[in-house]
Parts: C-alpha cells; structure tokens; sequence
C-alpha cells in the first residue's frame, strides 16, 4: 500500500508553508499589465514558500515573511525589498550567503538604499553605480583603493534581483563594470612547500595546492566520512559565518562532490593527526599563518585560496586537459575554467592523477642535481638529465665511492 503524502511535507521530509503576502498585477510575456474587459489591470494573489527542517521553524519563518511584507508595496524601499526577500530565503539558503547578502545591505550602494522600489528610473541606476565604483574598500589588504569591479557586479545581482521581484514592470538597463581578471604573483610550488613543511598548516596548504582543495571543503575532511581507502571524498564542508563555523552537506553539489586519490607523503601527514578532523585550527587561523610564513619569509603577499591558482597553473604547465582539470577542481563555471560536458573516464583520470602526483613529488622531494661533475657524466655516457638518469648517477657516485675506500 501506497504511503500516505503528509500535508506540508517535502520528500526530503522538510517543511513547507505558502505565505499570502498581497496581490499583484498580471502581467503578459513581455512585461507588460494585462487588462481585463473593463479595461483595468487584472490582479492575482501572490505567495511565498518557506521551507525548514521542523513545523515550528516553517511557522516562524512564515512570520517574518509576513512582517517584512507589512510594508506597502508602494512605499517599499531598496532596503525594505532587500530584508524582505532575505526573509523569503531565509530557511532555503545557507547562512553564509544570507550573510553575504547582509553584508551587502548595510555597505553597498547606500546612495539608493532608501530610495523608493516603485520609482526609480535607469540613470539613478546608473548614477548609483559609477558611485559605487568609487567606494574606498575597508580592507587592509586595498590600502584605500576603491572596491572591484567584481564586487560591485556582486552588490548588483542582489539590487536588480530585488528590483525585479518588486516591481516587474520596470526594465532595467543600466552598464556594470568589467570584469577585471586579478594578476597573481604566485610563488612556486617548492617554493611554498620548503615554507609550510613541518609546521602545523603543512597539510591544509598540501591539500590545497596539490589536490586543489577549498578552505571549506579542507574543513569539513574527516577520517571517518572522508577517507575511503586510496581516496579522499568530499562530502561536505564546514563555512566561517559571524555566527561560528558551520557544517554544510554539499552532496547536492555534483561538482564540488568529487574524489581524489590520496598521494603516499599526504597520506602519512593525515596518518600522523590524532584526531576525527583532518584539520582543527579554524580557516581562519590556518590563513592567517600562511600569509605570516609568506611576510616571514619574503614572499609575495597570497591569500590561502592563491594555493587552488598554484594548482590550476601547474595543471596547465602539464597540459592536462581542461574536463580532468576541472574535475579535480570542482569547476563548474567557464568564466573559472573552460566548461565541458565531456565524461571523465576512470583510466584517462588515473593518468592525469599520476602526472600531476609525479610532478609534486619530482618539485618536493627529488634532489636537483646541477655540479659539473654530473654535466660530465651526461656527456661521458651520452645521457640527457632526467629523474632516470639523477638516479643513475647517484648509483654511480657511490659505487666510485666505495670501490676507493
């Protein structure tokens, strides 16, 4: 026998509740209020889902999307949108992009906030954001340059979506910013290993630039879910909001839920840590001592993240192709890598795994073999210098060596 659908139940067994939050115009497919035979605007009612693990979270949440939508719709701010739809998904999104979206709000675009939703017009748009352009960045790191382009082009997702969904009839067209790509002065790999080896972020910087793991997913790694014989799997990650680090399921998430085959020096690393969590220092606090060791050492300034643009740059280097590169990273945009809807094959990846592996191993821990002696062996025995003929060499020296003792 079938089993009974309960009332407000998601499959996932979350809760759902429409919310009546007024009544809207009907519009055709061009934007425009369809009339009825009287020649009025025809009206229909509008709703808004909340959804949340419990009953009780559904009905709170429900509340205070009816409390932000006690304001008149024709006196509704910028700000008033922004709070009101922030209330709307509120139980749908994580708390780290609510946060975002927060942040937002009370930093950008403030020439508008306060501005009227129903009459704005294109060139106060435009207005507010060549200002925004201008705004002088808080962080230390811009030492008073003004924000980027990219987060103006960020701040603007969130206006226009709350400009659309509160007054539909308005087509905004407005020019933003280009997208600047960031120049990276990155340090090399040995460079950053001979750095971090020994210290206590050793591993999270190894699981970042040579797996091309995120600070978050670097997080959420455990023992117990994470390590499967020869592989590591992400399955989950661990956020920084204001509020504390937060678990986060990201088995949605079919790119960034990704496997990779654990190399032999990063496997004694992770044999070596005590506890469940690969890594407990907070995100943080493993980036704040990355950039110490780099100031320490005289190094180009890089944030943690810098480490997933080593990877990227080596995996070029290597020419491995653009659908393995992306799997290992867990790109999904082409605006990050070229995007593809090619099959990654399981032999063609444990190849790409092998070269990528070989290179780090080469760069950290295969001697660099450069005295005249060996240029002269090469010449002698009519050899070229590779890993092969190092190890022969090496062979060589020490059977000289003993023979003269």
């Amino acid at each position: 026998m079938a089993k009974r659908k309960q009332k407000n139940t998601l499959p996932s067994g979350s809760k759902r509740l429409q919310v009546y939050v007024g009544m809207v115009d009907v519009l055709d497919e061009n934007g425009k209020p369809v009339l009825d035979e009287n020649g009025k605007v025809k009206k229909k009612r509008k709703y808004e889902s909340v959804t949340a693990p419990t009953m009780e979270e559904a009905k709170a949440l429900k509340m205070q999307v009816q409390e932000a939508y006690k304001v008149n719709p024709n006196e509704m701010t910028i700000m008033d949108g922004i709070n009101t739809y922030i209330a709307s998904i509120r139980a749908v999104e994580s708390p780290k992009t609510i946060e975002g979206y927060e942040t937002i709000r009370d930093n950008g675009f403030q020439s508008i906030m306060g501005l009227n939703i129903k009459r704005l017009d294109n060139t106060i748009l435009q207005k507010a954001i060549n200002e925004e352009c201008g705004r002088i960045s808080k962080s230390k790191r811009s030492k008073g340059k003004p924000i980027s382009a990219k987060t103006v082009r960020n701040e603007w997702g969130l206006i226009s979506t709350v400009i659309k969904k509160y007054n539909p009839q308005f087509l905004i067209n407005v020019t933003l910013p280009s997208h600047v790509a960031p120049v990276h002065e990155l340090s090399s790999p040995k460079v950053i290993f001979d750095m971090v080896k020994g210290t206590e972020i050793e591993l999270p910087v190894l699981l970042a630039m040579w797996l091309s793991f995120t600070m978050s997913e670097i997080k959420g790694l455990t023992k117990s879910s994470s390590i499967k014989g020869d592989y590591i799997y992400i399955d989950k990650v661990v956020v920084h909001t204001k509020d504390g680090e937060i678990e986060k399921n990201i088995a949605k998430n079919k790119k960034r839920n990704r496997m990779h085959r654990i190399p032999p020096y990063i496997r004694e690393l992770i044999d070596k840590v005590e506890g469940d969590r690969l890594v407990e220092l907070s995100g943080k606090a493993v980036a704040n001592r990355f950039v110490y060791l780099l100031e320490k050492n005289n190094l180009p300034h890089m944030s943690f993240h810098d480490l997933r643009h080593v990877n990227a740059s080596v995996m070029s280097f290597l020419s491995i192709p653009t659908e393995y590169a992306m799997d290992r990273g867990g790109w999904s945009s082409p605006k990050v890598m070229q995007g593809t809807y090619m099959q990654v094959y399981d032999s063609e990846r444990i190849k790409v795994d092998n070269t990528i592996d070989n290179y780090f191993e080469n760069e950290f821990f295969t001697p660099k073999v450069t005295d005249e002696k060996y240029n002269a062996w090469l010449t002698l025995f009519d050899k070229t210098d590779c890993e092969e003929s190092r190890k022969e060499y090496e062979n060589f020296t020490n059977a000289t060596r003993n023979a003269t003792r």
